[in-house]
């Protein structure tokens, strides 16, 4: 049997659901579209740095890339066994397709689930993303950074198959000399590759697919999409990033007193040439807040300042040192009070900006750094926009950005709200010690060793129990696995045991009933009739 991985083509779909779009590896040359990937917006009108060299696509990678194509699907066939499909399909009562497995979130995360579990051979299974083709995760969208903060040769989505490995597709695209030259991977590069491992494992994806409600119908999940259609799956995984669990916070105040095109998200998909010639606030100093400043005074802003709660600029970042097998692996197997004491110690020491973030602003005079203070007060005035920060200074600006995050509420998701009051946090299932209180660690949700979410209640939000969350809301949980590159590869482990595990002892009655009828044969002894012992004399 060769392993294809299309096993969507045995699926009935049901109602008025499209087919998921699946992948194409023609159309144009793959080094016209990575060319065109890899440039900047609106390059002739950039000023400050210049982004660090990424080698360009040779001009035979189009035929490189094919070839390689054509090793992983040698490969997955070689690695075929267990063969068979296991899961027994599940009837609706009325008839609608049910799904073993429906993945909400088609980026990197999304992808490398579907691919565990069709290599488990759990092949009924359907990606759900709201974004278009191509668009999935941050990379080329409101993202601008100019590259990921991984180094350049960690993995995770190829689940160890090396034809399938980043570096693989990055030296059939850019050579081997490329890879040499390379510092690290350009974002846009990085979802080059995540088109091409879709379109290689032609994982079963349907885009422009928002997911709007999560219900139980008689221990299935009833998933409501685009507002109006339904899907039904027997387990859901939410693998939808950073914001997944809660959103991005913004204060109150801002959302009160300012009308909402006063202040954008770093994280909106936006053409920072929008503010060019306008004075910008921007609130917070993680790395999305910094390159979204960068990308401000690049493309004409009149004067960029960063408001940051700490006084000093972080430098040092432990998630360095921790990129290691040991932690990795066996954060989710330590106790509570152990994984409250490792997770409580990273969110203090803080992630640095990026090198590039701080560079590409510190080129620019007219970029400010206003340290030690957040914003207690806005106002808009004829002048523009008064901003009171927690010193008391006073400033102001044409526009505001907010990068302050996201939360660990759901009930800012309209999806989840129905779910929220009974989803339980950390806070409800452990005391900290005195000496090491949290309260924003207590708001994430408190996982099962699988991930599935636990109730507060038993029995009182049903539809729980068949829903597990790969997004950064496993961190606590699963140190960083649901939104990150650099903990996927581990991260992901319990995650497909839990779901495989649920459904093998949903059907075990019916293959154990099924072994002990088992009746093929496999050997036919009929040629020894001859040779049977007879008594003589």
């Amino acid at each position: 049997m060769r392993y294809s991985l299309k096993v969507l083509q045995l699926l009935t779909w049901s109602g008025s659901m499209d087919q998921p779009e699946r992948g194409d590896m023609h159309g144009e040359d793959i080094s016209a579209q990575i060319a065109g990937k890899l440039a900047l917006e609106h390059p002739e009108l950039r000023a400050g740095l210049a982004p660090p060299y990424a080698p360009p696509p040779l001009p035979d990678a189009q035929e490189r890339l094919d070839r390689l194509s054509r090793r992983v699907r040698h490969d997955l066939e070689i690695l075929n066994y267990p063969k068979d499909d296991w899961v027994l399909p599940r009837e609706h009562p009325r008839g609608h397709h049910v799904y073993d497995v429906v993945i909400v979130g088609g980026g990197q995360c999304g992808l490398t689930v579907a691919f565990g579990l069709m290599r488990d051979r759990v092949s009924n299974v359907l990606i759900l993303d709201r974004a278009p083709k191509g668009q999935e995760g941050p990379w080329i969208t409101y993202s601008r950074m100019w590259t990921l903060r991984s180094p350049k040769h960690v993995t995770g989505p190829d689940l160890g198959i090396p034809s399938l490995a980043p570096r693989s597709w990055f030296e059939a695209v850019f050579g081997e000399t490329g890879w040499e030259q390379l510092g690290k991977w350009p974002r846009q590069a990085w979802q080059a590759y995540l088109d091409w491992y879709r379109a290689v494992l032609d994982l079963p994806v349907r885009n422009e697919a928002d997911v709007t409600a999560f219900d139980d119908e008689d221990g299935l999940v009833r998933l409501t999409v685009n507002g109006n259609e339904t899907v039904y799956a027997r387990k859901v995984v939410l693998a939808t990033g950073l914001e997944g669990i809660g959103g991005w916070y913004v204060p109150p105040f801002v959302k009160d007193k300012l009308p909402r095109e006063s202040w954008t998200l770093c994280t909106d998909d936006v053409d920072s040439l929008d503010w060019k010639g306008k004075r910008i606030g921007l609130l917070g100093a993680g790395a999305t807040a910094w390159d979204r400043a960068a990308d401000l005074l690049e493309l004409g802003a009149t004067g960029v300042t960063i408001y940051m709660r700490r006084r000093q600029i972080l430098m040092a970042n432990p998630f360095r040192y921790l990129e290691k097998a040991g932690y990795l692996r066996h954060y989710a197997s330590m106790s509570d009070a152990d994984k409250w004491r490792w997770i409580q110690a990273m969110f203090k020491f803080g992630q640095p900006p990026t090198q590039d973030g701080v560079d590409r602003c510190a080129a620019f005079p007219n970029f400010c750094i206003h340290a030690g203070a957040s914003w207690t007060d806005v106002e808009q005035r004829e002048d523009g926009i008064h901003v009171t920060a927690s010193d008391g200074s006073v400033e102001v600006f044409d526009h505001l950005f907010i990068g302050c995050g996201f939360s660990m509420d759901p009930r800012n998701r309209p999806e989840l709200l129905p779910l929220a009051d009974n989803m339980a946090t950390w806070s409800d299932r452990f005391t900290p010690p005195e000496s090491q209180p949290d309260a924003w660690l207590a708001t994430y949700p408190y996982l099962n060793r699988d991930l599935s979410f636990v109730e507060k209640v038993p029995g009182q939000t049903p539809v729980l129990a068949n829903m597990f969350c790969f997004n950064y809301g496993a961190t606590v949980t699963n140190a960083h696995s649901g939104a990150s590159l650099s903990g996927l590869r581990y991260g992901i482990e319990p995650l497909l045991h839990g779901i495989t595990h649920a459904l093998w002892m949903d059907d075990e009655p019916v293959h154990f009933q099924r072994t002990e009828n088992w009746a093929e044969v496999d050997t036919d002894p009929s040629a020894l009739e001859k040779h049977r012992w007879q008594q003589t004399g």
